[in-house]
């Protein structure tokens, strides 16, 4: 079925969806889920799993909560840090989300989904090629300056530099266990929560809301990219989501945007790690831009394995769910 009609079925699909009353309005259900998500992921969710740590933190309390003014002064505040972090996303990303899901009417049985083994090895072959073509992006935002008038490019400058070494503190690993729970907090938990919030709520209520599958996907990758609060990174990171967005839409299917999401950061974690074992010469964090035979090579080949991930469905006449 040629993939015009597929949308076109969808979208009238929606349309009748949308006279549903007993189902809230799109922006109702994307502003309290961000709204939502804030509470739960960056004061409920690290307050539950700060308590949690304690009893096995080598200090006493009041001595936990001066060492998180400045954590990086503190390296025995770094399992803490991760504790209310993962505890953070089980609540704010995955926890919350979920009953949103099941007020809102906007779920879908993820487990109940067809799975099928070329689209898995598709996802991981298109999030790692394009790793080279998002290099020049990662450059580019890197270096961007803002006119001197606008006065905002120190104050941006230096919130950046403060979350650089931030993540520099928490991804410089001291033992078997700080791997272990890195991965967990920083490839899986976010992987299965950012993607249930913003491809599985707010990249679908857009698309309710506007009728257009474009203009969704990019504003929830926007949307996606902003609330991590980095403006240096805020181009490659959105083009990331746009990745996982279409990567959604096309199937259907949240798992595979889920297994690209984590694909991407398990990626990064475990290079990392070798990087600083000193077992590969590549440093992921590098922000440099690869050679330009590298960004043609990753450019082609992305837009082959995309192509060949679209078609693959377009053929299996499955429907998109946005």
């Amino acid at each position: 079925m040629p993939d015009i009609y597929i949308e076109q079925m969808t979208e009238l699909e929606d349309r009748f969806d949308s006279f549903d009353a007993s189902r809230p309005k799109p922006f109702i259900i994307i502003a309290l889920t961000l709204a939502a998500v804030f509470l739960g992921f960056q004061l409920i969710g690290p307050l539950i799993g700060f308590f949690l740590y304690i009893p096995f933190y080598p200090d006493n309390l009041m001595s936990a909560v001066e060492a998180l003014q400045s954590p990086v002064k503190h390296p025995e505040v770094k399992m803490l840090l991760f504790v209310m972090q993962g505890v953070g996303a089980c609540i704010g990303l995955i926890l919350i989300p979920f009953f949103i899901r099941k007020w809102s009417k906007t779920e879908e049985k993820i487990l109940d989904q067809p799975f099928f083994f070329l689209p898995f090895i598709l996802v991981i072959g298109i999030v790692i090629v394009f790793m080279g073509l998002n290099s020049v992006f990662i450059e580019w935002n890197q270096n961007f300056k803002f006119p001197e008038a606008l006065g905002w490019e120190e104050s941006l400058r230096s919130m950046e530099n403060r979350l650089t070494e931030l993540t520099a503190f928490l991804t410089t690993y001291d033992s078997t266990a700080q791997i272990v729970v890195a991965f967990i907090v920083i490839a899986i938990l976010p992987a299965i929560g950012e993607e249930l919030v913003f491809r599985g709520i707010i990249q679908k209520e857009l698309f309710r809301g506007t009728k257009n599958s474009h203009l969704s996907i990019w504003i929830a990758a926007a949307i996606f990219s902003a609330i991590h609060l980095q403006f240096y990174g805020f181009v490659p990171r959105m083009l990331l989501g746009v990745l996982f967005g279409y990567l959604y839409h096309w199937s259907g299917n949240l798992t595979l945007s889920m297994l690209a999401h984590f694909v991407n950061n398990g990626f990064t974690v475990v290079a990392l790690y070798l990087h600083q074992q000193k077992i590969i010469d590549i440093d992921i964090e590098n922000t440099e831009s690869v050679p330009w035979q590298g960004v043609l090579f990753s450019a082609i080949f992305t837009a082959v394995l995309l192509y060949t991930f679209r078609k693959y469905y377009q053929q299996k006449n499955l429907t998109p769910s946005v």
